[in-house]
């Protein structure tokens, strides 16, 4: 396994065209799945040290668009990172709604995938949101499984908790997708 453990296998250009968004449409009124197509750019970096941690990593951009679309309707920048003293993953992100996530979760040796995972206001992994979101969008919980498949291509499944002033219940949104790469 190379410096970046795990995150070797995600180093490069990856394209979905399966994508599956399940979130609730302001338009409509309604929660609807929607079929997306995806593009993700991986490119590695490090060490990154703080004291005795050190951390590779990907930095990341990624855009997913509906049908035709000109314009994506998600997108996101950040770090997948690899700390190899704790075994773990981390991914940080950006999304420019006005949210940022701290997710991480464990790699065991020989796995062929792992969870991460992010709560609202933990103080390890955790999610931050704008005012606005805070009151009428709130997210409480993030959750991705990341999947590395026989064939070369990755999988994942992403459920973020919503609590939406729309809804008398919180939402799972819910998005997956299988990533082939490209370069």
């Amino acid at each position: 396994m190379s410096e970046w453990g795990p995150l070797d296998a995600l180093i490069g250009e990856w394209e979905g065209t399966g994508g599956l968004d399940s979130a609730y449409s302001h338009s409509r009124g309604a929660v609807f799945s929607t079929p997306y197509r995806e593009k993700v750019e991986m490119k590695p970096f490090g060490p990154v040290d703080n004291g005795s941690q050190s951390l590779y990593g990907l930095d990341y951009r990624s855009a997913m668009w509906r049908d035709d679309e000109e314009n994506p309707f998600h997108t996101e920048v950040g770090y997948w990172l690899w700390d190899a003293d704790a075994q773990v993953v981390l991914r940080c992100f950006v999304v420019p709604r006005g949210v940022t996530v701290l997710a991480g979760g464990r790699f065991e040796a020989g796995a062929s995938g792992f969870t991460l995972t992010a709560e609202a206001a933990s103080e390890r992994y955790g999610i931050s949101q704008n005012l606005y979101l805070a009151k009428l969008a709130r997210t409480t919980h993030y959750e991705t499984t990341f999947t590395f498949n026989a064939d070369g291509s990755a999988s994942y499944t992403e459920h973020t908790m919503l609590e939406m002033a729309e809804l008398p219940k919180p939402l799972d949104h819910a998005d997956s997708n299988r990533l082939v790469r490209v370069d």
